[in-house]
């Protein structure tokens, strides 16, 4: 087995490099990256009702899309995601349990008893510290999954905190979990950094592991495959199941609601209603809105340009 650590925080490569490695490679291979703060749904899952968008843009939490199935998960510095990547005989026959029980045993060198959920989670006393998914490609299978270590839980609750609004579609909804990191379980304090290299040696100490580093052509294709695939606002966004999107607020004695049908990330209908936009402005609005993206940062410049509002806490993009 190929055991890789990634010298590389990029989220956008880094979850690249785990499908080049899938279909490129033959060998099994065992894998940990980290990387700078991001929220990453799963394959099959609504972004926009996943997320507290307007926090994640304002505080620069990038946004991306996994090719497994699965449940939204937050990245930071402390956080250590694994990656286990193997040749099965029959993908029918593969269990979560193959890939989570190392991690299992390697935890409990460290004095932790971590247990199964019926979710694909492992906990610790109860508390979430990491989320699984896989992904089938031909006869290999991709298992991967976080380890909260020393993750900034403030930040996790409010990057993944659902905004107000009524989101309906066929996706993937997340089940919200309560989380805890690993290092407050810790009878002996390490850091990160002596956590990350003890599962790496873990999995190098059995039979037939070796280290390997991504050379100049791993790094140039993922970087090809992050530039084309993963960092596209069609994957992040856009290949979202259509969803209707409904909510109302009432801000300075007004009312507003809003009503939206989306389909790949665009706007297909758009209904505003309320006395918040007086005269035809709701109306223009309304239309100005089809056909565009559905992200707070496209309806923001929309409204800003062509239709004027009060000042106000809260920006009126949020409620769309």
């Amino acid at each position: 087995m190929l055991c890789i650590r990634l010298q590389n925080n990029d989220p956008y490569f880094c979850l690249a490099a785990e499908e080049y490695l899938l279909r490129n490679f033959e060998e099994d291979i065992f894998l940990l990256w980290q990387s700078h703060n991001a929220v990453v749904v799963g394959k099959h899952q609504n972004l926009m009702g996943e997320i507290n968008y307007p926090f994640c843009i304002k505080n620069n939490i990038s946004l991306a899309r996994r090719i497994s199935g699965g449940g939204t998960v937050f990245h930071d510095a402390g956080n250590v995601n694994f990656s286990y990547i193997k040749n099965v005989a029959n993908p029918a026959g593969i269990s979560f349990k193959m890939f989570t029980q190392p991690i299992v045993d390697a935890l409990a060198k460290l004095g932790l008893k971590v247990t199964t959920s019926g979710r694909n989670d492992l906990q610790v006393e109860g508390k979430k510290i990491s989320g699984n998914a896989e992904h089938i490609f031909k006869n290999r299978v991709l298992h991967h999954g976080t380890l909260l270590f020393s993750s900034d839980l403030k930040n996790l609750g409010q990057a993944i905190k659902i905004v107000p609004g009524k989101y309906q579609s066929k996706a993937v909804r997340s089940i919200k979990s309560e989380v805890a990191n690993i290092s407050s379980f810790l009878k002996k304090q390490i850091s990160i950094e002596e956590f990350i290299r003890f599962l790496l040696n873990t999995q190098l100490e059995k039979r037939g592991s070796s280290e390997y580093r991504l050379n100049e052509t791993d790094k140039a294709q993922t970087t090809k495959l992050a530039e084309e695939k993963y960092t596209t606002w069609d994957w992040i966004l856009g290949y979202s199941p259509a969803y209707s999107f409904q909510n109302k607020t009432e801000t300075d004695d007004k009312t507003l609601e809003v009503k939206l049908k989306v389909k790949k990330g665009i706007i297909q209908e758009c209904r505003i209603s309320g006395d918040y936009f007086t005269g035809e402005k709701g109306y223009a609005l309304s239309l100005e809105l089809q056909g565009k993206r559905h992200d707070y940062t496209t309806i923001g410049q929309i409204i800003n340009k062509i239709h004027s509002y009060p000042a106000q806490k809260n920006s009126i993009e949020n409620f769309f």
